[in-house]
């Protein structure tokens, strides 16, 4: 059978987006009046967002019998794997290689193998499993009907959905309901992902149907009143941008956070709410047989003094076309380049791109940073009654999709390099944008329906045993980095250097910090630190894509925020405590994937695609377990560090399902991690 392929990227879709964008007048920020909600859906748990941690948490209460309502902004499951199109999966060797993962991944990857016939249909060379979007979705639905069919649950699913408000008890600490949108086509309008999402958010949460959509005012409940102190239900923000947690107004952190002796390589000495992570909308390219025409985009002049191959050793288009390559029908020769052995792209191959200094888009100022801080929503009136648009800057996503487009241009037919100088990049124009809705990205334009994003809103857990202004995982809990270096002797004042030491320093901490020992002369332990509330498991590199210093991202001469690098390297394999999942304030309001209570440092390693799977599992489970002994989860921590009775049992639970909340032989008296890589 003959392979079509999906209609080539081309000028007039260049055009007519630009005119698309300035011909569209932009939303009040403050909403039309709520409509009265169209119909009621009730449900056990509201998982918002259905990315991978949103999968896994709904997997969950699908096999312990709940009514699931699951809601995300694409009509896609799967976040990272389809809807933002990075479907290469991010895996540590020793981890895959034990294949010690939460059993709802090991079913996701047993399924992308049988898919195929193979775990890597792309060949690719990031990963041991690089395969198309569409398929991620396709899997992860089978998997919740299956799971829906064998645990007995009921999974009421909501594409193209967001939530608009939320409803509170009198106290503030219940979210007795929500209110979600959902839009489809109005009649006579272009069918979804025709538009880019910079051209469609702002309509997805207003409330008025408009000349391209039809809205559903969705009221989402608990199955009955709530009694008492105890919730009955629990919505998990399992968003990519920690929405819920915005939209609430519960305890957060974004961007950097203070240099201390618990983040003791911040790029700065206070917090920068505006340097987040860079995120990405990626996109599908196919080798050709023949050079294709490429066609200069308008605005590429703008964004070009940004693209780079970044070092000598990754300057070659056919190392980073094979990077995260999604599918390869016929194998290439092997080929070598910069240490790295891959095979050579040949006619047929689509690749996805997702390149640091290419389509990575990177703002760092008050100016232009993508999501809205604490105030700047108030300054925008998002969190007024009916005025929470999403909490992203608009204008940001646009210029992060024209630099992707620009990004696939240099590619095929840039001759500019901005980090290694002239001669270095060459043309490749035997390639093809790849666009259309039957494209492996699945939207008329090309590009990904929603960013890869790496890093969102974090939540501040609750005061605890150790954490009295509220708990997080921090970079000294998982990094391996050495902290002897002269860096943190001269950075750190001495009382830090001493705190820093003694909280590495395991069972000999008191005798550092009264000073009966000097700092140099105590071993640091080698492990992350152990929490005895454990609930999941996630091992990854501290992995930066760092902001920019200047605005606009793409400013000829820009520079990577100094520093922000300082904190990347190799961790041990880390835990999940349940601490980092429960915001404070609301007591049915728990957090899975990126915005679980850890430091800017900590979460360019709690990210990855298998934490987000751990994560979700452990909220789900959380979730059912909570609603089955009628106890809310802040219950299951509050006596820490003595005996909790129950949080043992959940635990238990976990582990009896196959959701590890400790790696092999992790204890205080074991510290040989180095086979761990």
């Amino acid at each position: 059978m003959k392979r079509k392929h999906p209609a080539s990227f081309h000028h007039t879709s260049l055009i007519s987006l630009t005119l698309i964008s300035s011909l569209i007048a932009p939303y009040a920020v403050i909403a039309a009046p709520p409509r009265t909600p169209d119909k009621t859906v009730n449900c056990d748990m509201l998982v918002v967002g259905g990315g991978l941690s949103g999968v896994a948490s709904a997997y969950e209460g699908l096999l312990a019998g709940r009514t699931v309502c699951l809601t995300e902004i694409t009509d896609w499951l799967g976040g990272q794997i389809s809807a933002q199109g990075t479907s290469a999966l991010d895996e540590r060797p020793t981890q895959r290689a034990k294949l010690y993962y939460s059993r709802g991944y090991l079913e996701l990857r047993k399924r992308i193998e049988r898919k195929y016939g193979k775990l890597n249909p792309g060949d690719c060379w990031v990963s041991d499993s690089c395969f198309m979007p569409k398929d991620g979705h396709q899997i992860l639905s089978s998997m919740l009907k299956d799971a829906a069919k064998q645990g007995k649950g009921k999974l009421q699913w909501f594409p193209n959905t967001v939530i608009k408000e939320l409803n509170l008890s009198s106290n503030g600490k219940i979210i007795n309901s929500a209110i979600a949108i959902q839009h489809q086509p109005a009649p006579n309008a272009p069918p979804l992902n025709t538009f880019t999402l910079s051209q469609s958010i702002q309509d997805a949460y207003a409330y008025l149907n408009s000349s391209r959509f039809t809205k559903t005012i969705i009221r989402l409940a608990p199955k009955q009143a709530q009694k008492g102190n105890i919730p009955n239900w629990y919505i998990v923000d399992a968003s990519e941008t920690g929405e819920i947690i915005g939209l609430a107004d519960v305890p957060y952190r974004l961007g950097i956070d203070a240099r201390s002796y618990l983040e003791p390589s911040s790029s700065s000495a206070t917090n920068d709410p505006y340097c987040t992570q860079g995120f990405t909308y990626t996109f599908a390219m196919e080798a050709t047989k023949e050079p294709q025409p490429q066609t200069m985009p308008p605005f590429y002049m703008q964004y070009s003094p940004y693209y780079s191959y970044e070092l000598k050793r990754l300057a070659s288009f056919p190392l980073v076309f094979t990077y995260r390559r999604i599918l390869s029908p016929k194998k290439g020769e092997e080929t070598k380049f910069g240490g790295v052995t891959f095979t050579a792209p040949t006619p047929g191959d689509i690749s996805m791109q997702n390149w640091t200094w290419g389509n990575d888009y990177r703002p760092g100022t008050a100016k232009d940073n993508l999501i809205y801080t604490r105030d700047q929503l108030k300054a925008t009136g998002q969190l007024n009654p009916g005025g929470w648009m999403g909490g992203l800057r608009v204008e940001t996503l646009r210029r992060g999709e024209e630099n992707a487009f620009g990004y696939y241009y240099w590619l095929t037919a840039g001759t500019t390099d901005s980090q290694l100088g002239n001669g270095v990049k060459q043309q490749h124009t035997n390639n093809r944008f790849l666009s259309g809705l039957n494209s492996p990205m699945g939207t008329a334009h090309g590009l990904s329906k929603y960013p890869y994003m790496r890093e969102g809103r974090r939540i501040i857990g609750r005061p605890s045993w150790g954490a009295p202004e509220g708990f997080s995982i921090w970079e000294v809990d998982i990094s391996r980095r050495n902290y002897d270096d002269e860096y943190y002797r001269t950075t750190l004042s001495p009382a830090e250097y001493r705190r820093l030491k003694a909280t590495l320093s395991g069972l000999e901490a008191l005798s550092v910090l009264s000073g009966q020992q000097r700092p140099e002369n105590v071993a640091r332990r080698t492990r992350s630190t152990i929490f005895a509330d454990a609930i999941g498991i996630g091992h990854y590199a501290i992995d930066f894509h760092p902001c920019m210093v200047k605005s606009p991202p793409e400013a000829p001469g820009n520079q990577e925020r100094p520093g922000e690098r300082r904190g990347a390297g190799q961790a041990y394999p880390f835990q999940i405590a349940l601490r980092a999942m429960i915001p404070q304030k609301i007591d049915n309001l728990l957090v899975g994937g990126k915005s679980i209570a850890t430091s800017h440092i900590a979460a360019a390693a709690y990210r990855v695609h298998s934490f987000e799977w751990s994560a979700g599992a452990a909220a789900g489970t959380t979730v059912a377990f909570a609603l089955k002994n009628n106890i809310a989860p802040y219950q299951l921590v509050d006596d820490l560090p003595k005996p909790e009775p129950q949080l043992l049992k959940l635990q238990q639970l976990l582990k009896k399902n196959g959701n590890p909340t400790a790696f092999p032989d992790t204890s205080i008296f074991n510290q040989n991690w180095e086979d761990w890589k």
